[in-house]
Parts: C-alpha cells; sequence; structure tokens
C-alpha cells in the first residue's frame, strides 16, 4: 500500500509519500510549533521501516523550510535533494541557514530535469525505485537562470521550483510544482511537456500568481486538483473551476491510500464532504470522503 499525505500547515507546504518500495519521500518542511510534535512523530511512525529516506526542498523560501533545523535534528536527513542554487536572505532564519548547511553538504544531490539517481527512479537488484521524476528546471535554459540569478541576488526563489513527478506503474500520477509562477511558466512552457495526472497540488498553494497555463492544464487532464491553503480571496477557483478540487484550507490534512487503480481519500476535518468521489466505504484512516477510480 502506498500512502500520500498533504499536512495542513498553514501558508506552507509539506508532504510525505510512503512509497510500496523500501522508499520514503518528505517534500519540504513547515513545521509549525503547535504542530511540529504530532508531524514528526508521525514521520517516525510512518517511515520506520523504509531503508532509503529522502527530504526533497522545492524552494528556500520559509513556508517551505520552516523548523527544518528540527526535522533535521530529529530525523537526521542523510539525503538532501534540491535544485543547485545560491539563494541570498536578507535576513537569515535559523531554518534558512539549515538549509544553506545541508545544500553545501556531501547529503545533498542536485535535481534537474531528466536526472537519475538510485533509488529515486533507478531501480537495481536490491530495491524497486521510488518512482520519482523531475521534469524541470533545464539547467542550461536562460529563463531558469535569470530565476537562479534573481534568487541569488535576493528576490524571490519560486521560480527555481522544480517540477516532480511521482508515478506508479498501473497506479497514480502526482505532481507537485513548489512555487512556481505564471509568469515563468509561459515562458518555458514549450520546454515542459506532460501527460495524464491524476492528482496536481496546485502551485504556490494555488494562488492566482501560480495558476497554471492552460496549455499545461489541458496536457495534465488533471482528474483532482488539491488547492493550497493560500487566503481565501487569493485561491484561482476561476482557472480551475471546471476541475473537481479539494481544498486543504477546509479538508485540512489529506491523506491519499493508494491501493492499484483506486485512490481512497481521507481528510482530518470530519465535516468536508465532496460529490465527485465515490463512496467504497473505506475506513483505514478517519474521515473517508471517497474514491477516486482511475
Amino acid at each position: 500500500m502506498i500512502l500520500i499525505k498533504s499536512f495542513s500547515v498553514g501558508e506552507g507546504d509539506m508532504f510525505y509519500i510512503k512509497h510500496g518500495s523500501d522508499n520514503f519521500t518528505i517534500i519540504d518542511c513547515c513545521l509549525l510549533d503547535e504542530k511540529k510534535e504530532h508531524i514528526v512523530r508521525e514521520l517516525k511512525e510512518e517511515s520506520h521501516d523504509k531503508s532509503i529516506k529522502r527530504f526533497i526542498s522545492t524552494h528556500p523560501d520559509e513556508d517551505h523550510i520552516f523548523n527544518l533545523e528540527h526535522l533535521d535534528d530529529e530525523l537526521n536527513v542523510l539525503n538532501f535533494y534540491c535544485v543547485k542554487n545560491e539563494t541570498s536572505k536578507s535576513e537569515e532564519t535559523p531554518s534558512f541557514k539549515r538549509y544553506q548547511e545541508l545544500h553545501n553538504s556531501q547529503k545533498t544531490f542536485h535535481i534537474s530535469k531528466g536526472c537519475s539517481r538510485k533509488w529515486m527512479n533507478d531501480s537495481c537488484d536490491e530495491r524497486n525505485s521510488a518512482g520519482l521524476n523531475i521534469l524541470w528546471p533545464d539547467v542550461n535554459n536562460p529563463h531558469f537562470k535569470d530565476a537562479l540569478k534573481n534568487a541569488k541576488d535576493g528576490s524571490s526563489p519560486n521560480n527555481i521550483s522544480p517540477i516532480i513527478k511521482y508515478i506508479v506503474k498501473s497506479g497514480v500520477t502526482v505532481l507537485w510544482m513548489g512555487d512556481l509562477e505564471t509568469e515563468f511558466m509561459e515562458k518555458i512552457k514549450d520546454k515542459v511537456s506532460f501527460s495524464k495526472i491524476n492528482i496536481l497540488f496546485a502551485p504556490h498553494h494555488g494562488r492566482k500568481t501560480g495558476r497554471v497555463i492552460k496549455e499545461w492544464l489541458d496536457q495534465m487532464d488533471p482528474d483532482i486538483i488539491i488547492m493550497g491553503e493560500a487566503p481565501s480571496e487569493n485561491l484561482d477557483y476561476s482557472t480551475y473551476g471546471d476541475y473537481n478540487k479539494i481544498t486543504q484550507n477546509s479538508a485540512e490534512d489529506i491523506t491519499f491510500e493508494c491501493d492499484g487503480s483506486q485512490i481512497h481519500i481521507y481528510a482530518s476535518n470530519e465535516n468536508y464532504k465532496v460529490d465527485f468521489l465515490k463512496n467504497e466505504n473505506k475506513s483505514s484512516f478517519k474521515n473517508y470522503i471517497g474514491t477516486l477510480n482511475l
């Protein structure tokens, strides 16, 4: 059984994947003080039987690395994946300083379009891969180089975010895009191609500034779009209006139990409901809201 979880962490992002193989992946970190002990305890429990554990950082903004130092101290991050960058900040928080330490350490693997890594997407006789593929960035692309320079000069690092695709054979396909902005997507729209996606985590927490461009949405044809926890007035309901959506502001924590061609979905808000999922009467976790049949 594969589990994917999106934590409700305010206006930040934090996910994990408990793979069907001997892998465990955390994507981004936003450990709010009132939730950090609970989240870290869950991460330890869910990953205890996995030999390969990795942390992927989409970009070093505080809402994606908050309390990274606590996570690292508790879990001892041995495999740190990120885009190679020289982001600078006018105020260097403890979380940003830990990000820099990890980025510059021997623990780091710098991800880029089409990169290969054992056991991220490269299997062997010892264990299967995690099914994680990097669709972006192209480190030679001039627009990406501009984004790197802007981050180095102290501007927002949003547009150094990678595009991460998780695919399970005969199963779920999921996409993360960090905080890529719409204006940047327009510049690189012909440089990335997509296939069918089951679950899309809307970039930039679902904000209008991170609206996925039509050319990409048409290729992705997502079954469900997860809207993040940006303030409601900033969420782009119009662009995603015809798509099935789960809004994390209301659903709170979202758990995806991936069982072959079925994705059973749970929300920690017991009052949250949607009308586009099938009822398979599942009960692995509390507050089952329905099943997506692939």
